[in-house]
């Protein structure tokens, strides 16, 4: 066959948009649905993130800087960090646990107060590194100034016994003063000095 035996037909154009067929209009639909919700889980699940992180964020400060303006003794342990930083091995058995801890330039301290049991005594000053023999009857080994910043009050009529666990520097430095007036259930008291 030649060029003029076969006829030459215009070019037809495409149908109308209204004319596809129902399946393609789907499809169409289909893939831009899939597109929207992969941008909004894109954009969206980390802008929820950053919101909640926020509002985490901004409650632990204002945790800590309740905390941290705290005056006095507050009931509760110490964190396991404090403890650590302080060396302050408090038996498992504490009761009454009250604590505070101050910083500055100069040094920070760690306040503890907890009642224990006689065995709870000596195992606290065993793993402090030091004895019950260390204990001297009748010394008050708080000084005056962490008195006052307590409440702490050692006053006559009670059985008090202390000593001053010293540490090389940078290791803390812990002045204990333990009411022995009951035996079996003594009070522990406690300073832990620590210099930057």
């Amino acid at each position: 066959m030649t060029a003029a035996e076969h006829p030459v037909l215009p070019r037809q154009s495409s149908p109308p948009d209204d004319d596809k067929p129902p399946q393609d209009r789907r499809r169409v639909i289909r893939r831009r649905l899939i597109t929207a919700t992969i941008i909004v889980l894109l954009i969206g699940i980390p802008a929820g993130y950053l919101l909640i992180s926020a509002g985490q964020s901004r409650r632990s400060g204002q945790n800590k800087e309740a905390e941290a303006s705290a005056q006095g003794l507050r009931e509760g342990w110490p964190s396991r960090v404090q403890r650590r930083i302080f060396e302050l091995p408090m038996p498992g058995n504490a009761l009454d646990v009250q604590y505070y801890e101050t910083n500055n330039w100069k040094a920070s301290r760690l306040y503890v107060e907890f009642r224990t049991t006689s065995a709870g005594l000596d195992r606290f000053l065993s793993r402090l590194g030091s004895g019950r023999a260390a204990l001297e009857t009748g010394k008050v080994s708080i000084s005056e100034r962490d008195q006052k910043v307590t409440g702490w009050s050692f006053g006559p009529g009670v059985e008090w016994a202390g000593t001053t666990h010293t540490n090389k520097d940078p290791r803390p430095t812990q002045d204990i003063t333990v009411n022995m007036s009951d035996p079996m259930n003594p009070v522990v008291y406690v300073a832990s000095a620590a210099t930057p």
